[in-house]
């Protein structure tokens, strides 16, 4: 299937592409160390928290990713972050939510030069590498018109899962303008891909993942990180399973402020 122009009006083609879509994991894989080697992650971890991530790899459980969202470039840390921790093992097999801007190739209504539109190109073609699915934000199209795309990507998020791969969630669903050791409000957003999988007999484990970068010029690279997988069984409804989310990734943003 050709890859389609991600766009909200030809959300069915881009959900339909992303579906399917599956990138080449031993690129992926040298993809992903360049990053860890850019930009040096010190990752941290819960009690216990690398043992049981390895044991949930080897028994072959899905994992929904949860990661406070600080900056542009946090796709990028946590690529690096999972080449440099138990997380290894799920790269080329873990889909990660990113905003449509990202796969964007060229910018309606206005000229561009070549060596502009390549560089467009080529994002797109590290945003697909890395395993990404766009979302189309309400904040960027307005709720009414993005809600139809939030369901197909939704779905197309359970169904990944219930294929086998994982899922890498920025719940915020933007970028942290504020104080960085305090999370945004988290939407039922995350709550809803639970459910959803939950109907396809798929019961994902939560992981949380923590990110400070730091006062400047350290911001960016040797960010602090600290991952945990909480020791529960997420709630019923969708809204208070984000709920449960918020609780458990506040107190990991915390740890990965403390340990920078």
């Amino acid at each position: 299937m050709d890859r389609p122009v991600v766009a909200l009006e030809n959300a069915d083609a881009v959900y339909d592409y992303y579906l399917a879509h599956q990138q080449n994991r031993r690129v992926a894989r040298l993809a992903y160390g360049a990053l860890a080697s850019r930009f040096r992650p010190r990752v941290h971890y819960g009690v216990g928290a690398r043992e049981q991530l390895r044991s949930l790899i080897y028994d072959d459980r899905r994992l929904i990713i949860a990661v406070n969202h600080v900056s542009d470039t946090d796709p990028y840390t946590v690529a690096a972050a999972a080449w440099s921790s138990a997380l290894r093992p799920v790269i080329g097999r873990t889909r990660v939510l990113a905003k449509d801007e990202l796969f964007v190739e060229t910018e309606p209504g206005r000229t561009r030069g070549r060596a502009a539109l390549a560089e467009r190109a080529s994002q797109r073609r590290r945003i697909d590498m890395m395993g990404g699915i766009p979302v189309f934000r309400g904040k960027d199209h307005g709720l009414r018109a993005a809600a139809r795309a939030g369901n197909l990507m939704m779905d197309v998020c359970a169904e990944r899962l219930r294929r086998g791969d994982d899922l890498a969630v920025f719940p915020e669903g933007t970028c942290n303008d504020g104080d960085p050791a305090v999370l945004q409000h988290v939407g039922s957003g995350i709550g809803h891909m639970v459910a959803r999988a939950r109907a396809k007999d798929v019961d994902p484990t939560l992981v949380v993942m923590g990110l400070h970068y730091g006062p400047p010029p350290g911001r960016f690279r040797g960010a602090s990180v600290h991952i945990d997988v909480p020791d529960l069984t997420l709630p019923e409804k969708p809204i208070t399973i984000a709920r449960t989310v918020a609780e458990y990734l506040q107190v990991a943003v915390e740890l990965s402020v403390s340990e920078y």
